[in-house]
């Protein structure tokens, strides 16, 4: 993996509905990232957080979309974020914020890579647009507008086309889809490891698939990891939770194999909100998985 990384905060809270997210960012500062990441002999830089403007933010909710206008904002200044770190050939990582940042991580990734592979490390598909969202949360579409699908203000960010393709998406751990997001994965064929799988087959051969999978179509590979997708006996602080998740040990395991695969080529992790976290445990969870995936070992 890249020896070079840059680490950009998006203390963003308005892709959802429950406060205490925007302070993901600084609670995994304070559980020690820095100081883990550089231990494992890499050059890491703390570029602060990208400023999110809620000047305009009110009730408004356009086209069943919560905060529209700031979430866009926010995730177009990200995505130059991200696109200026690549052009220096770093590494960037992400500390979130609710997951609708993603769509300004992955539209700044997408201009340097053919076809950028995706794993999406969550309990959710995110795979819903205005017309199929329960809530109107835009946390809660940011895979789904990567694709192309959604409203055109969030689809254009960096450009006016579809930043990855489904068939370089793999999702990890879901166990709650809306019917719109299974309509749409069972149409598009996306790769889909459910808990269901996960039980089955077990985390080693899910990676394993995964892996053998990505790297044979993909020239880069953007890791998502929401916090949420781990269970919440392992990871409490976040803003929806679903029982049977992922264990920690399963999470260190998948973080272990990519680091094997020197694959990964960004990534960012999210979710974290410490108002309903216990003693910052969620936020040192972020950071021991990021110690794996940057290729921290017992020997």
């Amino acid at each position: 993996m890249n020896r070079n990384v840059t680490m950009i905060g998006v203390p963003m809270d308005l892709g959802q509905n429950r406060r205490g997210v925007d302070m993901g960012p600084s609670a995994i500062r304070y559980a020690g990232v820095l100081e883990r990441i550089r231990t494992l002999g890499y050059n890491i830089e703390d570029k602060g957080d990208i400023q999110v403007k809620k000047e305009t933010l009110g009730n408004e909710n356009i086209h069943n979309l919560s905060n529209l206008d700031p979430v866009t904002e926010t995730n177009k200044s990200l995505a130059r974020t991200v696109s200026s770190i690549n052009k220096e050939g770093h590494f960037p990582l992400i500390l979130g914020g609710d997951h609708s940042i993603a769509i300004g991580t992955i539209a700044g990734m997408s201009g340097y890579f053919d076809n950028l592979g995706v794993i999406w490390y969550d309990a959710h598909g995110d795979l819903n647009t205005a017309d199929t969202s329960p809530s109107g949360n835009i946390h809660g579409m940011p895979l789904a507008v990567s694709l192309g699908l959604g409203h055109p203000t969030l689809t254009t960010i960096n450009g006016d086309f579809p930043k990855i393709k489904p068939e370089n998406v793999i999702i990890i751990g879901a166990r709650e889809l809306d019917e719109g997001e299974k309509d749409y994965i069972r149409q598009s064929g996306m790769n889909v490891y459910t808990m269901h799988e996960i039980d089955r087959l077990g985390m080693s051969e899910v990676m394993h698939q995964s892996i053998n999978y990505l790297k044979d179509r993909c020239d880069g590979v953007h890791l998502s990891l929401d916090l949420d997708g781990l269970d919440p006996h392992d990871a409490p602080g976040v803003g929806t939770p679903v029982l049977g998740g992922l264990t920690y040990r399963e999470s260190h395991l998948a973080m272990e194999m990519l680091a094997e695969a020197k694959m990964v080529t960004s990534a960012e992790f999210v979710e974290v909100n410490p108002i309903l976290d216990e003693k910052n445990k969620t936020a040192e969870v972020a950071v021991a998985l990021m110690g794996s995936l940057f290729g921290e070992k017992l020997k």
